[in-house]
């Protein structure tokens, strides 16, 4: 058989490598950078993907090397008030009821090393592809020189995705004005802070911040100050500044990682165009708050797989078209849409529409019911349960053009 070729080694492209490959399917994984990074990326694991990762006993080798949070917070940094949501309600939907802080690279390793013991499975790190095409019964990658026939292949590859360039899929939506800064640091805000979750988002009056516990660390994003160019705002007295304002303090913060980064909303117009698909933020970019795309893109990858192990065992290909289906419109309508509400509610600036705002929140987060609810969406778990629920493919829409 000939293999799936998968371009893009990150969370997605692995996870896709590894359901595929444990269904005995052959499969690439090119990935341009040499090694998995190191670079400040996702670190929030929601209780549906634990779930899924669990079926490879990924989910409780993540946890030992995460941080369990069972609750989050919106909260008001000067006063203190908060509403504060227990991931504990979730008890009956899911076994793991809390948010796992741990930073991605720690899937991407189990990931190798579990596809390292898979004869199906072959990994090319610093192999960057540099074009894609397709006909009726098969599809090519050309990278470092060599053209690598398969069966289908996966677009993992990210927001600059070559394969949905190649495959002229448009990528509708917009990117926001601001930069957001993230940095790392080891001083213990839990301690300073009365009240502190292990996620919080925080408005004050010099601006928003959130601040997320990892093992041994705390990672916060802020916005540039007024006038600030991203340049300007990550350097190192600008970033004390920031730091300063969470916890006033006369020693300086021990920085250990910076960076920025803009913000994207953006989804492809689809997810199939005849035999390439694709997955992630290939398919989908949206606000980090709330910590939804990574967790977005593995979902993609579970579903994508499953369909195509059906059609590689003689299953309709009309079943690629409902991964299509299923997913994209959950991108558009829960990852992309919950973000932009999360990123909208934490940049308000007026003081009286922050406590309006909060005391919704507190009065959602108090009721069971509700909280309950709001929960559900908010892990991702009403999102799946839609998806699951389209049931038929449409008309085919995965023909190549």
């Amino acid at each position: 058989m000939n293999p799936v070729l998968i371009v893009g080694g990150g969370p997605v492209g692995l996870t896709a490598a590894l359901c595929l490959a444990s269904a005995q399917v052959p499969v690439i994984v090119f990935e341009a950078d040499e090694r998995i990074s190191t670079d400040l990326r996702a670190s929030t694991f929601h209780p549906p993907t634990l779930d899924m990762l669990d079926v490879f006993g990924l989910g409780r080798e993540l946890v030992r090397r995460g941080r369990v949070t069972p609750s989050w917070q919106v909260r008001l940094h000067e006063s203190g008030e908060r509403a504060e949501f227990d991931l504990g309600l979730l008890q009956a939907e899911t076994r793991h009821p809390y948010r796992l802080q741990c930073e991605q690279q720690n899937l991407q390793h189990l990931l190798i090393e579990r596809l390292a013991c898979q004869p199906h499975a072959e990994i090319r790190f610093g192999c960057r592809v540099t074009a894609v095409g397709q006909d009726s019964a098969s599809v090519w990658v050309q990278a470092e020189g060599e053209r690598i026939v398969g069966k289908w292949l996966i677009g993992a590859d990210g927001a600059r995705s070559i394969v949905r360039q190649s495959c002229d899929i448009g990528f509708s939506g917009e990117t926001y004005p601001e930069t957001t800064i993230l940095v790392t640091t080891d001083f213990d805000f839990g301690a300073a802070l009365p009240g502190l979750s292990g996620v919080n988002y925080v408005w004050s009056r010099t601006g928003t911040f959130s601040l997320l516990h990892l093992p041994g660390l705390w990672r916060c994003s802020f916005y540039p100050a007024a006038g600030q160019s991203p340049e300007e705002a990550l350097a190192d007295e600008a970033i004390e500044r920031q730091l300063q304002n969470v916890v006033a303090r006369p020693e300086r913060y021990r920085v250990l990682h910076k960076r920025c980064y803009r913000i994207h909303q953006r989804v492809a117009d689809t997810y199939r165009r005849g035999r390439m698909l694709l997955a992630g933020d290939a398919a989908h970019l949206n606000s980090p708050s709330g910590g939804m795309g990574m967790n977005g893109g593995i979902h993609d990858a579970f579903n994508l797989t499953e369909k195509l192990i059906q059609v590689l065992g003689g299953a309709d290909e009309r079943l690629l078209d409902l991964y299509v289906q299923q997913r994209r419109p959950i991108a558009i309508e829960h990852i992309i849409a919950q973000a932009d509400r999360n990123r909208r509610r934490m940049r308000e600036t007026d003081t009286e529409r922050r406590r309006t705002m909060l005391h919704d929140l507190q009065r959602i987060a108090a009721d069971p019911q509700l909280a309950h609810a709001y929960l559900l969406n908010s892990a991702m778990i009403t999102g799946l349960r839609q998806a699951a629920a389209v049931s038929e493919p449409s008309a085919a829409i995965g023909a190549v053009s």
